[in-house]
């Protein structure tokens, strides 16, 4: 089941650059800042009342977002949901049509174990589930 939107991503080339840019228009600072090493990415997180804006800045020139940047630019990435439980979430979108980029739950920034939808199954939107490791 589907909790609510959990970030909203959005690749970067400067992550530096990006976190003052939106240290400005938000009038805050990021909370935390991670590196995803197995997936070639150092993450900036923001916090805005309820709605956190991950940046993405590649670590490799062969990530995913180093792929995506040169392909697309900058800007929005994914949008990430919370779910409750994920192996089951993913098994009922299964059920649906839906196909993933990756079936097997990962660990991802910010405590999460992470899953991503094929954008050819969803308008061309990167759609990221994510349910919090339980400590």
């Amino acid at each position: 089941m589907f909790k609510n939107v959990e970030h909203i991503g959005i690749a970067v080339k400067d992550l530096a650059q990006a976190e003052e840019l939106y240290s400005r228009l938000f009038n805050i600072l990021p909370y935390k800042r991670e590196t995803v090493a197995s997936e070639a990415v150092s993450t900036s997180f923001f916090k805005v009342n309820e709605t956190k804006i991950e940046l993405l800045e590649a670590t490799a020139p062969d990530s995913v977002i180093a792929k995506f940047i040169e392909r697309k630019g900058e800007g929005f990435h994914h949008i990430a949901y919370e779910v409750n439980d994920l192996l089951s979430e993913i098994e009922r979108l299964k059920g649906k049509g839906f196909s993933f980029l990756n079936e097997i739950p990962k660990k991802g920034a910010d405590n999460k174990l992470v899953c991503f939808l094929n954008p050819k199954t969803t308008n061309g939107i990167l759609i990221e589930l994510c349910q919090e490791i339980n400590q």
